[in-house]
């Protein structure tokens, strides 16, 4: 079988991306089993703005046959026992707590090594993401989940970059929602998947959680404000986020008014502003013509005036001392894609670089000859027709130009690991060309 991923940093990466809808929230809490596991979760915390933790293990083994498990203990104090095998096996009772206080000695220890003196990370009412590197039989993450369940999480959720297809529709047993991003039929081990398994040490779990203790989850990555913007005869509201030392800001747009709410724009916009962007994700429906285009989808294809908005916020953004002195670029999905690419006809002068996500080019034919902002289509795999409405728009945009086919991703790049894709394409896509102006900005 062909190796799925490079390393447990990529497939952590891919994860993160089959993730992306808890992205952002606050309450969300990544618990990685070490040691593998904490390699993807130190990618999946990072892509989700979210705190990591280690959630240590043990399996209790069956006296005289250790390899089976009787049950098991992990951090935070919790038991789990198997009765099935108690029973089958008549073990004892007193032989399950020698058992437990032999583990309880490397639990501690391990925990000790890891934390470096940090304490666990408080679970109840969170919405908690177990992670691991993959799952063959799954009787680790198992008792992890029924161990983690006792501390009372709001919501519970298994994350795993491969497994078993049965052991994955198991897991859902005992977890709220299990993501597996892949599931090979003939997995035999979840090496298999991975092209560097080199085992990892107890050194690299603690430089990993004091790395993401520093930097990940402790606080917010950057906080955003709310603002109100007039636009014509109505006023749009989005979410503006400015990281310190911001080297430069995006602008979603999108077709319809989802795009402050979007999972996937919320996803790739985290990704922009931990690589120093600033970020403006807005409305360009109100809230009642958002709801008028639910009914009827009429004011998405509305490019006209998507476009007249997109442009009045442009404006705002060149006129406000906090965001006026950083280059601009442009995030479009959809339709939106449309609008960017005629707000960077009709502002030249203000929009450094376009990026366009699933976009429809087609829709704005009239000013691709005025596009000289360079532009980066990203079209998924599995979108045939608008694949070539994009090939026949590339011919028409004058300026520097790039469109990326995203393999297996349909239109909205659910699949998994895609929407990882577009945020990596994005960024650097961004970051070169809004560098280019120099100009950065400390809040």
């Amino acid at each position: 079988m062909r190796s799925r991923f490079d390393d447990r940093r990529h497939a952590g990466r891919v994860l993160a991306g089959a993730l992306a809808s808890w992205s952002g929230q606050a309450d969300v809490v990544v618990l990685a089993l070490p040691r593998g596991g904490v390699l993807v979760g130190y990618e999946v915390a990072l892509g989700l703005g979210a705190p990591l933790d280690v959630l240590v293990v043990r399996k209790l083994g069956l006296p005289g046959h250790e390899e089976l498990a009787v049950g098991a203990i992990a951090s935070g104090g919790a038991i789990v026992v198997n009765r099935e095998v108690v029973d089958r096996f008549d073990v004892p009772e007193h032989a399950i707590r020698e058992a437990a206080e032999r583990e309880q000695v490397e639990l501690h220890r391990r925990e000790a090594a890891y934390r470096d003196g940090r304490p666990m990370r408080p679970l109840a009412g969170r919405t908690v993401i177990v992670v691991d590197d993959g799952l063959a039989t799954g009787s680790t993450m198992r008792a992890a989940v029924i161990a983690v369940r006792a501390l009372g999480p709001a919501r519970l959720i298994v994350g795993v970059p491969v497994g078993a297809t049965s052991t994955c529709e198991e897991m859902a047993d005992v977890a709220d929602h299990v993501v597996c991003t892949t599931t090979p039929r003939d997995l035999h081990a979840v090496g298999q998947s991975y092209a560097d398994f080199t085992q990892t040490s107890d050194e690299e779990v603690r430089e990993l959680l004091a790395a993401a203790s520093q930097t990940i989850g402790s606080r917010p990555i950057i906080e955003a404000r709310q603002v109100t913007v007039a636009a014509g005869d109505v006023e749009l509201v989005g979410d503006l986020a400015m990281p310190d030392e911001a080297r430069g800001l995006v602008l979603f747009a999108h077709g319809s008014g989802s795009s402050r709410h979007s999972p996937r724009n919320r996803f790739v916009a985290d990704v922009l502003q931990r690589a120093g962007l600033a970020t403006f994700l807005i409305d360009l429906l109100t809230l009642g013509e958002e709801r008028a285009d639910a009914r009827t989808g009429e004011l998405r294809f509305d490019v006209d005036l998507l476009a007249l908005r997109l442009v009045a916020v442009t404006d705002w953004l060149a006129s406000e001392p906090a965001t006026g002195c950083l280059p601009l670029g442009l995030f479009g999905a959809s339709t939106g894609a449309a609008a960017a690419l005629i707000a960077a006809a009709e502002r030249p002068s203000l929009v450094a670089a376009v990026v366009s996500r699933g976009g429809r080019p087609d829709l704005a034919s009239d000013v691709l000859a005025d596009v000289h902002a360079p532009t980066l289509l990203l079209v998924g795999e599995r979108d045939e027709v608008v694949i070539d409405l994009n090939r026949r728009a590339l011919t028409r945009l004058p300026g520097e130009r790039h469109l990326e086919i995203v393999p297996s991703a349909g239109h909205l790049f659910e699949e998994p690991g895609t929407l990882d894709i577009v945020a990596d394409r994005a960024s650097r896509w961004l970051r070169s060309h809004l560098r280019a102006q120099g100009t950065t900005v400390s809040r």
